[in-house]
This record gives C-alpha cells, sequence and structure tokens, in this order.
C-alpha cells in the first residue's frame, strides 16, 4: 500500500511474516502460556524498520462476506510500544465501517490514560477526508483499565439502527442515525502505522505486537440459503429454547461445544464432534485464524 493509499509519510505492506500463532501449550488451559512462551494467541507485529519506504504491518481478515446484524467479540492485549494502531472492525467500504481502534501514542501509564477511539465510518467522515475525529460518529473513551497489561475482550453491536460498544461487557457507547451500516460485510483485525501526525504517529522505535486470544462472532448471515434456514427451523420465536444466552467477557465459551445451540450452523467441527474436541478446537481458534461462530443472533 502506497503511502498515498496509506495517507501517512509512509506506506504500508501487509506480511504473512508478520501474523505468529502461539498457540496454546496445553489445551485443557485456555490461560496458560503459549507453545512458544509467552501469551497464546494470533501475535500481529509491526517492524520498526522501514522497507522501501513502507512500514511491515499485520492484518487477518475472514473471506466470508456475509456478516450483517450481530454482536462481535475480541480478547485482545494491545501493544505497549508508541506508534500504532491496533484495530478491530467490520467493514463493507470506506463509507460502512464500524472500528474500534487503539493508539498507542495516547496510552500514558503515568497518569492512568488510556483511550480507545470508537468510530463510523461514514460519508460524513468521507467528505472530511476520512478524519472521523470531527464528526458525530466518533468517541473517545478512556477505559477504567491497562489495555497493555492483559487481555480484555472489546466488543460492538451492529443493529439495524444503531451501534453499541462495549468493553468486558460494560457501555462505552452507542451511535444511530444515518451513518449505522446498511447490508453486510466482514470482520478484520490490524495492527499498522504510516507516521501519520494526527493518528497511529510511529512508526515504532522496535517491533510492536498485538496480541489477540480469540474472535467470537454471533450475527444474521445475508446469505439467501442462511435466511431460509432461519425461516424453516424458527417456526415460533417465543418457544423454550429459541434464544440462547451469549455470556459476556467468557474465554472459553463457544456455541460450538453446547449441544442443540449450532444445528445445521457451519462450524469447525460438525456437531457430533464438537463437544469431545474442545481443546483441539481452542488450539485452532489461537492459531491466527479468525472463528465465525454458529450464527447465534436470529439464526
Amino acid at each position: 500500500m502506497s503511502m498515498h493509499d496509506a495517507r501517512g509519510p509512509y506506506g504500508e505492506t501487509f506480511t504473512l511474516q508478520n501474523v505468529v500463532s502461539n498457540n496454546i501449550a496445553d489445551i485443557n488451559v485456555f490461560n496458560e502460556p503459549g507453545e512458544k512462551g509467552g501469551d497464546a494467541g494470533a501475535h500481529l507485529v509491526v517492524g520498526s524498520e522501514i522497507v522501501n519506504g513502507m512500514v511491515t504491518t499485520s492484518e487477518i481478515a475472514t473471506t466470508d462476506l456475509h456478516f450483517f446484524y450481530g454482536t462481535f467479540r475480541a480478547a485482545i492485549k494491545v501493544t505497549e510500544v508508541a506508534g500504532t494502531c491496533s484495530a478491530f472492525f467490520w467493514y463493507f467500504n470506506d463509507t460502512q465501517e464500524i472500528d474500534i481502534e487503539f493508539l498507542s501514542a495516547q496510552f500514558n501509564k503515568d497518569n492512568g490514560t488510556f483511550p480507545v477511539n470508537l468510530v463510523l465510518q461514514s460519508s460524513e467522515s468521507s467528505e472530511a477526508g476520512f478524519d472521523a475525529s470531527n464528526t458525530k460518529d466518533f468517541r473517545r473513551v478512556n477505559l477504567p483499565f491497562d489495555p497493555t497489561a492483559d487481555f480484555h475482550e472489546y466488543r460492538f453491536d451492529y443493529l439495524e439502527k444503531e451501534v453499541i460498544f462495549y468493553a468486558d461487557g460494560k457501555e462505552l457507547a452507542r451511535m444511530t442515525g444515518s451513518s449505522v451500516p446498511t447490508g453486510p460485510g466482514h470482520l478484520l483485525l490490524s495492527h499498522w502505522s504510516n507516521g501519520n501526525p494526527g493518528w497511529s504517529r510511529g512508526p515504532p522505535k522496535t517491533d510492536a505486537t498485538t496480541i489477540v486470544s480469540y474472535v467470537k462472532a454471533y450475527f444474521n448471515s445475508s446469505m439467501d440459503s442462511r435466511q431460509a434456514d432461519f425461516v424453516s427451523r424458527c417456526t415460533d420465536p417465543a418457544a423454550e429454547g429459541a434464544f440462547c444466552d451469549v455470556p459476556d467477557n467468557d474465554p472459553t465459551y463457544f456455541f460450538t461445544y453446547q449441544q442443540n445451540m449450532t444445528n445445521n450452523q457451519t462450524t469447525y467441527l460438525d456437531d457430533e464432534n464438537a463437544a469431545g474436541c474442545v481443546g483441539f478446537w481452542w488450539s485452532f481458534m489461537l492459531g491466527a485464524t479468525l472463528a465465525s461462530s454458529a450464527w447465534a443472533i436470529g439464526l
């Protein structure tokens, strides 16, 4: 990506080498160190060395593009190295985008200031040169914890007329109006820098790593086949068991393991074998791969 496309003094080059998988060492213990030592998860690296005018960066994205209304959650430990942007976001195009972004240069451990930037990219932000900071769909919220010290669950709920943002199950902000997206898109996690003094700053003086422990997506699919499945299966929304609770901030809970919650759903393992392969699924989850859950909201 050229510096023009990256909108900064440096370009960005996303490389596979900057996405490092560190699977859990013990498949029965979720919060133990990884096989390579240190925190288990997908390590997203931004390099400190400039290569041909570009910063080496990292990104993971789903290949499916039918993620519609739903709740989207990721456990992330953000880098403490100044000069990068760590992002968890939903994307359709440059004017329909839901962002949770951490700018490490904004963190101040001395006074306990740890902001997170919550954004709906829209036509308004496009007209402002994609600087959403002065639009109505931008919030900078100070977190009540240090996001670089441990993993925390960050979440956004994409609904028909509003988007609600959370950290560890506590609401941070909600946005409504014409900037709320109106169609399906896909999920991404990225860690980047382009030297833009108004946003990422940097590049970092040393290699910077943000770590993702898990991603969970419970959503309505825009696929006709999935919608037809829903109509045929959900004949009585008021019936017992028609709705499934999704617990907040629980790293070990996946619908894949719950009996009768993933019937006819696309999962990594078939329903019959999923419950007996919990450990292997955890290992797969932490292997630099986004796990799309069962279509849990409404389907």
